[in-house]
């Protein structure tokens, strides 16, 4: 499935539920990262069941937060393909959903419940989104490690 980035949603909550392309092998995660390094302006970082942040992050938090969130996904998602993170548009990405490669889920699952991305990278100010589930607490700690200075 393609998407055109000409008539992007304006809202959080639109865009959150959009059309996306899943980068499936970890060298095309590796080219999406590199498209958002080379543009790092006006970027938010944001993590279910947090409050949205105000402001974009830095330069710098960005590449922090590239750096742990992929070592995080390499390190606890031990296959030799991606297939959890998700962009709008791998070429000019806008927003990035990234799934807990410890909470997936199944997509084929008949108990009809939605997973949530654990963190979502956006142009767009995030709003709060929530999960039914509990957050672990080691993922809230490094969350709360990786914005300490927010």
């Amino acid at each position: 499935m393609t998407h055109k980035n000409a008539a992007l949603p304006s809202s959080f909550s639109q865009q959150i539920n959009g059309n996306f392309i899943g980068m499936l092998h970890w060298s095309q995660l590796d080219d999406l990262w590199l498209k958002v390094r080379t543009q790092p302006q006006g970027w938010y970082a944001s993590q279910v069941g947090e409050a949205a942040p105000l402001q974009p992050m830095t330069t710098v938090a960005l590449n922090q937060f590239i750096d742990e969130v992929d070592a995080l996904l390499r390190h606890e998602h031990q296959h030799n393909y991606c297939g959890i993170v998700y962009a709008d548009s791998p070429e000019q990405p806008a927003f990035i959903k990234i799934y807990d490669p410890h909470h997936l889920g199944s997509f084929c699952s008949h108990g009809g419940a939605v997973i949530q991305p654990r963190w979502v990278l956006s142009r767009v100010q995030p709003e709060r989104f929530e999960e039914d589930v509990p957050l672990p607490g080691s993922r809230q700690s490094w969350w709360q490690r990786m914005f300490a200075s927010r």
